[in-house]
């Protein structure tokens, strides 16, 4: 990564955007002058900027409320899954986030007076241990915590609830059009489009530090009656109502 940053600032570009923390810290590092534009996580957390409401420095962007979304998640679940006095939680360890992620579940279970069963998986192998453990502590749903690698095995995840007739929600829509249940969490395109309009200020003449990190302002709440059918849910119309996108 800052072998890149190192080529995008020899380049003299006008402007930089990213998606992924790690590469706007290297670009951070690698230049004080060229604008970078970041769609991520918690980026005041995370070290990018100094606060969301000054920036600093010659970053800004979109922060992606991964953490704040935690308790909107577990709520849904409840609600579709009124029966279920433990829920589990899966993070990744080597997410930075974890530990927010558990704190932000934990509090929302003694909220609403549920068992939480925290569970971790950083390889494949874990993940697949972590569905077993879920079915031994008879665990009646699943909360899946945001994270690029549990992303990237979108399909393990659903194959893995349905073979097991775990009832889960995921953060990103592309579980759900997968087979998943539900998902529920930041509109990314909107998000991006956020970010394009900023790059478009800053390329004509703004600076990033004038522009306040954004948080999002469009969420997606996603169902699939078909996989409700598989598991012998009824989805109360309440939850169908405020659905942005229902598959059937």
């Amino acid at each position: 990564m800052p072998a890149l940053a190192a080529d995008f600032v020899q380049r003299k570009v006008d402007l930089i955007a990213t998606g992924n923390v790690a590469a706007a810290l290297a670009l951070k590092s690698a230049t004080a002058t060229i604008p970078i534009v970041v769609v991520a996580g918690d980026l005041v957390e995370d070290g990018v900027v100094a606060s969301l409401a000054r920036p600093g420095g010659n970053l800004t962007g979109i922060s992606m409320m991964f953490t704040e979304l935690v308790p909107k998640r577990l709520e849904l679940l409840s609600e579709l899954v009124p029966g279920a006095s433990m829920i589990a939680l899966l993070v990744n360890p080597n997410n930075p986030h974890a530990a927010g992620i558990i704190r932000a579940a934990q509090e929302a279970a003694r909220v609403r007076g549920v068992q939480l069963l925290i569970l971790k998986g950083g390889t494949e192998n874990e993940i697949d241990a972590a569905f077993d453990a879920l079915l031994q502590k008879q665990a009646g749903a699943l909360l899946v915590g945001h994270d690029s690698f549990f992303f990237a095995r979108t399909d393990q995840f659903v194959a893995s609830a349905s073979r097991h007739a775990v009832p889960a929600i995921y953060p990103q829509r592309e579980f759900v059009a997968a087979g998943g249940l539900i998902s529920y969490g930041t509109s990314v395109p909107a998000a991006y489009r956020q970010a394009g309009i900023y790059a478009g200020r800053i390329l004509k003449g703004e600076k990033p530090h004038d522009l306040p990190v954004q948080q999002p302002t469009e969420f997606e709440l996603i169902v699939n009656l078909k996989t409700a059918r598989a598991l012998g849910l009824t989805v109360p119309p309440s939850i169908l109502a405020r659905a942005d996108e229902v598959i059937e």
